[in-house]
């Protein structure tokens, strides 16, 4: 899935290009996004993706953007 930020194990926020019922529970629990709306999240958050990297993980020096998922 593109511009995928797990923030919860296996539950992220992504891009979703096959649906468009947003607000509707439509896979195990991650956060469906429109996929323009997942890109900008995805470079307004931190950890930043390294120049020439697919993956980053947060750390104890760089934590990340908090996430608050409400209901």
């Amino acid at each position: 899935v593109p511009y995928a930020m797990f923030f919860n194990g296996s539950y992220g926020i992504h891009g979703t290009y096959w649906h468009s019922n947003f607000g509707t529970p439509m896979s195990h629990g991650c956060v469906n996004s429109p996929t323009p709306i997942a890109e900008k999240l995805f470079y307004w958050s931190d950890p930043q993706l390294p120049p020439g990297k697919k993956i980053v993980r947060s750390s104890a020096e760089n934590p990340g953007t908090l996430v608050v998922v409400h209901e």
